[in-house]
């Protein structure tokens, strides 16, 4: 069965070493508190294996910069609570959230993942914006 389609809208694609990542992020204006100061924003990530081994995606590291340029860094096993693996063809489908104390922001990072023989290599997860919308660009 085909993997579901993302849906619409902007998103970053990232291949290494045989593995496709691509990312949607949209505004969750339900879950915002712009009175507070705080943005949700949700994103959605397909991870492709497109090579001819099986790997397992183990952790992530996540940098998220806000539009006054403050970073902060999420490392933590897995994704969503699981580390999935995938075989030659395979996809693996998953969304999040990230709060932001600004309407704008900048989400990049990677992930870590490890093949049948053990080693282990990152794979790049592109830049991609989080805006809310009505701000300026």
């Amino acid at each position: 069965m085909p993997p579901a389609e993302l849906p619409a809208g902007p998103i970053s694609e990232a291949v290494t070493n045989s593995i496709r990542v691509e990312v949607m992020a949209r505004h969750s204006a339900q879950n915002s508190r712009p009175q507070q100061g705080q943005w949700v924003f949700q994103y959605t990530v397909r991870i492709t294996n497109q090579g001819s081994e099986t790997v397992q995606l183990v952790s992530r590291h996540w940098i998220i910069t806000d539009a006054l340029e403050q970073t902060r860094e999420v490392k933590g096993p897995g994704v969503v609570g699981e580390q999935p693996t995938l075989a030659p063809g395979e996809s693996y489908q998953y969304s999040s959230w990230c709060p932001l104390e600004t309407p704008t922001g900048v989400m990049r990072g990677t992930y870590q993942m490890v093949r049948a023989d053990g080693s282990g290599f990152d794979i790049e997860i592109a830049p991609f914006a989080l805006r809310a919308p009505y701000t300026v660009h």
